[in-house]
């Protein structure tokens, strides 16, 4: 079997796309469940696409590659160039020409007879013509009256198709825009491929890009939820082939402010609790039955985002609440702070105790996910108290191990 760049299981590249841009410097023994073959084959078509972002250097295990891209640099997202390789047969794309050429000069519109004796004698004029039958072809009519490419009404028991109205394009700014900061924007890409290819006027500084992957899986949660239908997700690691099962009811898609990770908040009947899913883990979306409770559901996670820090909904310990709260002081130049913890406070409340001092506090379902953001007023914070014992202690002993490692005095004292 020869080797093809196009692909027909987007998974599977999708699984090797994130090991060499996420992980990185991989070799062949990097994928211990995959072939050598399907190793080869993958690495040569992530070439062909994204080849002036590969890199790869020599170890004594042999060659090890990965995938290097500067999102400060890149206006657009390289990786919406594998959703462009998705393979398809003769006999499909045959057919899409055929229909929309005979529409388009078609007066009037046509009935599934009528397009079928078209087709025929579309293709007569070669000497081994392709064969379509009937259901076929009313499925693909079918498929692309739900794409919005063909239109369809009944006169009696009869379908009549034609082609539907072209859309104007928005604005290419709008477009630029809308594909590298819309979830789903691999849409906009595909849109302004059909444009000129003027450079646009936007470049992001945080450009999360690895988005784009998630986009089918994304795409196929929105539908579930905008149907209010609870789905079946097939869940997969990061290494190896276990597959696990949950059905669940989709109810928000959150995505981190600070690396652009996405995760999906769903109810899980099977515990009776709201709970995170990482998008990335998620390698199929099955939709299931209408639920009656979603809008309830809805509601019921819109409440509990009021003491949810990241998307988290439980403590680490299995406590409903936890307290955390800190004071920080700062100079008379440094008015920025508070207004730094007014900006960032999310689910918190802060407090002004003078002129240079303010102290910060949430009452929060997992207080260790504020943890890092605490770390970063180190140097001015006073006083900080956990609820959860441990977790004070942790920090404290994280500080007395900063102390060390920089050989500062004082970390006794902490």
């Amino acid at each position: 079997m020869s080797y093809s760049e196009v692909i027909k299981n987007f998974n599977r590249i999708r699984d090797y796309m994130r090991e060499f841009y996420v992980y990185g410097f991989k070799g062949r023994d990097g994928f211990p469940y995959k072939s050598g073959r399907s190793y080869d084959d993958e690495r040569r078509r992530l070439e062909s696409w994204l080849g002036d972002y590969m890199g790869f250097y020599q170890t004594p295990e042999g060659k090890r590659v990965f995938l290097s891209i500067d999102s400060r640099s890149v206006r657009h997202n390289p990786l919406y160039k594998a959703w462009k390789a998705r393979s398809f047969t003769d006999g499909d794309i045959t057919l899409h020409f055929i229909l929309l050429d005979i529409l388009a000069s078609a007066e009037q519109a046509l009935c599934l007879g009528e397009i079928l004796t078209e087709i025929d004698r579309y293709l007569s004029g070669f000497q081994e013509p392709r064969i379509y039958d009937e259901s076929t072809v009313r499925r693909k009519l079918k498929e692309y009256v739900s794409e919005g490419i063909l239109m369809a009404h009944r006169k009696g028991k009869v379908v009549y198709y034609s082609r539907a109205e072209d859309t104007p394009l928005p604005g290419r700014d709008m477009l630029d825009f809308f594909s590298e900061t819309a979830p789903c924007g691999v849409i906009g890409s595909f849109l302004l491929d059909k444009g000129t290819g003027q450079e646009g006027i936007f470049a992001c500084k945080h450009h999360y890009i690895t988005g784009a992957l998630d986009s089918e899986i994304l795409c196929r949660l929105f539908l579930a939820m905008g149907e209010e239908r609870a789905v079946t997700l097939e869940m997969t690691p990061r290494r190896g082939n276990l597959v696990s099962r949950n059905t669940v009811v989709p109810l928000q898609i959150m995505a981190s402010a600070q690396g652009g990770r996405q995760y999906l908040m769903a109810y899980v009947p099977g515990s009776n609790r709201i709970r995170s899913f990482r998008l990335d883990h998620i390698a199929l979306v099955r939709t299931g039955e209408r639920s009656p409770r979603f809008h309830e559901l809805r509601q019921t996670l819109d409440g509990m985002r009021a003491h949810m820090w990241g998307i988290s909904t439980q403590g680490r310990t299995g406590q409903r609440m936890g307290h955390v709260e800190f004071t920080v002081q700062y100079d008379d130049q440094e008015q920025h702070i508070h207004r730094r913890l007014e900006r960032e406070k999310r689910c918190g409340r802060v407090e002004r105790i003078d002129r240079n001092t303010s102290r910060f506090s949430a009452d929060v379902y997992d207080a260790s996910e504020l943890v890092p953001w605490i770390r970063t007023f180190i140097c001015r914070i006073t006083d900080v108290h956990f609820s959860d014992a441990s977790l004070e202690t942790r920090f404290g002993e994280d500080l007395k191990t900063m102390y060390r490692l920089y050989g500062l005095e004082g970390g006794d004292s902490i």
